[in-house]
């Protein structure tokens, strides 16, 4: 098929693999918008703990998302912010307690549900680099190139840290190891969209490689795949 703004580029792969980095790096170079579906994630848990509501009720934190507006206004780069009924949401999708609740929520099914609507609503027309734990196996499965992005815990946990410690935070790396493992198990053995590798999907392991090949292999692809016939 032929979509209007061009390809769909999809990047799935574990926590802490570095997507969200990677994939504006590669919508700088190729020119494509940017979508972080965790930060859609992340949003609702946000308001959702705002108002109070019952992290563990799928049908009503469903219902809660359709009631909001929803708007995702220009950003800085390639990748559009989140906005909530008017309120754009910054530092708030970087708070522990979001994060903690994002990852609870997405293992419900009506949210998945939700999200996955908006999700293809955002990049149905293609020209976007949309990252993920279940882009190219459910969300679309029709993508023209599709990524799964990996690398060993322990090098994904000693990112997190110097990351975090780059930020003047503190950071025990045990404790960030940990997290993954259990994500990452969470992640894969969830019933609902279940962390995969597409059949179809290029695996890429970056646990030894420079973020900066990692993008240029992308690209490699990306370029491949626009002068393949549709």
């Amino acid at each position: 098929m032929t979509r209007p703004k061009g390809l769909i580029i999809a990047i799935d792969g574990p926590a802490g693999v570095g997507k969200s980095t990677v994939g504006k790096m590669v919508a700088e170079r190729v020119g494509y918008s940017f979508v972080s579906t965790g930060r859609m994630y992340r949003a609702l848990a946000w308001k959702a703990l705002e108002l109070g509501a019952d992290l563990g009720d799928g049908e009503g934190l469903a219902a809660l998302a359709g009631r909001l507006k929803w708007e995702f206004p220009k950003g800085a780069g390639p990748e559009a912010d989140v906005a909530l009924d008017g309120r754009r949401l910054e530092r708030e999708l970087t708070d522990e307690r979001v994060g903690k609740a994002s990852s609870g929520i997405a293992l419900l099914a009506g949210v998945r549900l939700f999200m996955k609507d908006m999700q293809r609503k955002a990049g149905e027309d293609g020209g976007v680099v949309m990252e993920g734990r279940d882009i190219g196996s459910n969300v679309f499965p029709d993508a023209e190139l599709k990524i799964y992005l990996d690398a060993s815990p322990r090098a994904r946990a000693e990112r997190r840290v110097s990351q975090l410690r780059g930020q003047g935070l503190q950071a025990d790396f045990d404790q960030i190891l940990d997290f993954i493992l259990k994500r990452d198990a969470q992640d894969s053995g969830r019933k609902i969209n279940p962390l995969v590798k597409a059949p179809d999907a290029h695996y890429l392991d970056s646990t030894s490689v420079p973020r900066e090949a990692v993008v240029d292999a992308i690209v490699e692809l990306f370029e491949r795949a626009a002068k393949t016939p549709r």
